[in-house]
């Protein structure tokens, strides 16, 4: 059973979200947190196939995504910057683990989400959560961060930082199809399932150009999240699940993913895992052979939770 709600953005606007009940008792609730330029609505099947395993789950369009979009909140717009969105991602967790207490909680932050988990869980370190999963998550050469940091603030600078900026989305994904054979779309670097891209180009809520201010708010979140300070506040034995594509270049095409979780390690994490799936793009959720990677997560959520 699906249940919409709605929420005041500690930022701007209202917050859209969603929740899916299975039949029976839950086992465990799992929150989703998109990525850049898609919607909670995009994951409909993923989320039938986790309600089908008996977890709740629940998901919200971040600010200037999905339906979470108005006047005072643009499309592909943070308005008060990254930690402010990340705030309307806690606010749905809070209200979500008071109505389910007791029930084990997951946290599953894919692409720009996993950079928002990766916020959450250095932030707020006692937040109560059981496990987390970072899918296609990233670590970037802090040289070329700062250098798009840099470049992201002039740009806001010298125009309207609540439109986009064809200069920050080439910097940002223009290099994305280097690797993919006879690109049939921009975005087929997403999935090496043809019918996935299709549905996501032809998609009016997906593949929007970001605002100047959602670049430069994501570059500072990921130097936030790149900070030994801020790793070492991580709880130490929180379970942590990195999974990738090793054909997706958003993680450097897994090096990108293993450099992340090595860390991880570094900073006292005691329970890191990590998989890389040959052959796989960015969209390792929604890949030709989906099936088996979402029963890896499932198995690893059951012997983690267990």
């Amino acid at each position: 059973m699906k249940y919409d709600l709605f929420y005041e953005s500690r930022g701007a606007g209202r917050i859209h979200g969603c929740r899916w009940e299975p039949q029976g008792q839950p086992k465990a609730v799992l929150q989703l947190v998109h990525g850049i330029a898609e919607h909670i609505g995009r994951f409909e099947p993923l989320i039938r196939f986790f309600n089908d395993q008996g977890y709740v789950v629940v998901a919200e369009d971040h600010m200037g995504h999905g339906r979470s979009i108005g006047e005072e909140c643009p499309q592909g717009y943070f308005h008060g910057g990254w930690f402010t969105a990340v705030e309307d991602t806690r606010q749905l967790m809070r209200y979500t683990m008071k109505k389910y207490p007791g029930l084990p909680y997951v946290l599953l932050g894919i692409s720009m989400g996993s950079f928002m988990v990766r916020t959450l869980i250095a932030k707020y370190p006692d937040c109560g959560i059981s496990a987390a999963i970072l899918c296609g998550t990233a670590w970037q050469d802090p040289k070329v961060l700062k250098a798009g940091r840099s470049l992201a603030r002039m740009v806001c600078k010298a125009s309207d930082e609540r439109e986009p900026s064809g200069l920050l989305q080439k910097m940002m994904f223009g290099s994305y199809n280097q690797r993919v054979k006879d690109p049939q779309s921009p975005n087929a670097w997403l999935c090496s399932d043809a019918a996935v891209v299709d549905n996501y180009d032809g998609d009016p809520l997906c593949g929007f150009q970001p605002t100047a201010g959602l670049a430069r708010d994501m570059l500072e979140g990921i130097h936030y999240i790149q900070q030994p300070d801020t790793l070492c506040r991580m709880r130490k034995d929180l379970p942590v699940f990195f999974i990738a594509g090793d054909q997706d270049p958003v993680g450097n095409y897994g090096a990108g993913v293993e450099r992340c979780a090595k860390e991880f390690r570094a900073q006292g994490m005691t329970r890191v895992a990590l998989k890389l799936y040959p052959g796989c793009r960015h969209d390792v959720l929604n890949e030709l052979d989906c099936g088996k990677i979402r029963a890896d997560v499932t198995e690893w959520i059951e012997s983690t939770i267990d």
